[in-house]
């Protein structure tokens, strides 16, 4: 008991410290901080590494949703004393709803991951203390339960699309779909399932196209 009394005397102490007017340390802010953090990283990484990795092969997004997640949370976790939480929660959901990278534009199930990754780190930073830490918790498990439920249970498809320099300038006409289906199956080794004629170079006597398949909740053997 000695001990524990010296210990709530420290740790008092050191919270009263200030350097250029704030607070040193704030042991109850700093531990929040740890165990929420740890949280939403768990649950992201679980997302991403258990979820979304296992149904596509977009790589290049793996770094971004991490390190989306942790840029929001401590964004939203060190503002959420200022007083605009729900205005601030909206107005993130409005900015990265716009958002399209310079390269290329998101898919649509990339650009879902990327809204499911900014509402847990939103959710996890301005939980307030009216919200007990088992509600957060169950939160968490219902978002990962619901993706694990889409990509597993309903076995969702994703499509993926390539663009291709195509040089039979005569099967690019009117009435051969079929027959220019059938060649870009064969010279690419992809199911397709549409393509689209984007541009005509009659000069090179070559077409632009746009083919779309899906590489996800098919077997290997289907995809040949």
């Amino acid at each position: 008991m000695h001990v524990l009394n010296i210990l709530l005397q420290s740790s008092s102490g050191i919270e009263g410290l200030k350097l250029f007017g704030m607070k040193l340390i704030n042991i109850e802010d700093f531990i929040s901080l740890l165990v929420r953090f740890s949280l939403n990283l768990l649950v992201i990484i679980v997302i991403v590494v258990g979820l979304y990795a296992k149904t596509s092969r977009r790589k290049d997004f793996y770094f971004s949703y991490i390190a989306i997640s942790i840029g929001i949370f401590l964004l939203c976790f060190l503002l959420a004393n200022v007083k605009m939480e729900l205005g601030f929660a909206l107005g993130l959901f409005a900015v990265f709803s716009i958002i399209r990278y310079r390269t290329d534009s998101i898919p649509i199930k990339e650009m879902t991951y990327l809204f499911v990754v900014i509402v847990i780190s939103v959710i996890n930073a301005l939980a307030n203390k009216k919200i007990s830490y088992v509600e957060l918790f169950t939160t968490n498990l219902l978002i990962v339960g619901g993706l694990y439920f889409l990509e597993k249970i309903l076995n969702l498809r994703q499509e993926l699309t390539y663009r291709i320099l195509y040089e039979k300038i005569e099967n690019v006409q009117t009435g051969k779909e079929e027959e220019l289906l059938a060649d870009l199956k064969l010279r690419t080794g992809i199911n397709i399932k549409r393509f689209e004629i984007d541009r005509i170079d009659f000069l090179r006597d070559v077409a632009y196209i746009n083919i779309y398949f899906d590489i996800n909740g098919k077997k290997k053997s289907e995809m040949l």
